[in-house]
């Protein structure tokens, strides 16, 4: 007989509401100072939207394009400008036909004290662009960066 106990859940960790502000307006800084506008979708780590902004003059298509760079990022604890390279494999490729999974620069796991607590999605200037704002609003906060 065993004295085990059967764990039957574990501690989630997610993002707050208020982290998630910041990290919308970080991020709006940043863009700024990068010279575009954006649209901004930080989701908690189960990928479900926690907050959205589009600044003005963002194309209407960014909105859901950053909304899936941070489901994608947060399903898979990576950014999105790695997948291009995962799609490649043929092992890997069926999941490019995925409806939501984004597989361009922007999208980044938010990872406080090692886990992952939610995914930020930018998207409204060009890959380099959106990824450059994701990091610096991501370190200006105190969140890590991956290390792939």
């Amino acid at each position: 007989m065993t004295t085990d106990v059967l764990q039957k859940s574990g501690p989630t960790a997610s993002i707050t509401q208020a982290a998630a502000g910041a990290l919308i307006a970080a991020v709006h800084t940043a863009a700024a100072r990068i010279g575009f506008t954006a649209a901004v979708a930080v989701t908690d780590q189960g990928g479900h939207l926690m907050a959205f902004d589009r600044a003005d003059g963002a194309p209407f298509l960014t909105a859901e394009v950053a909304l899936d760079k941070a489901w994608t990022a947060a399903s898979f604890h990576t950014p999105t400008h790695v997948w291009n390279d995962y799609v490649a494999d043929p092992r890997v490729a069926p999941l490019a036909g995925h409806p939501r999974l984004m597989a361009v620069g922007g999208g980044y796991p938010i990872i406080d004290r090692g886990r992952c607590v939610g995914g930020l999605g930018i998207s409204g200037g060009s890959y380099e662009q959106d990824q450059q704002a994701a990091e610096e609003a991501l370190i200006a906060l105190g969140f890590e960066l991956p290390t792939c």
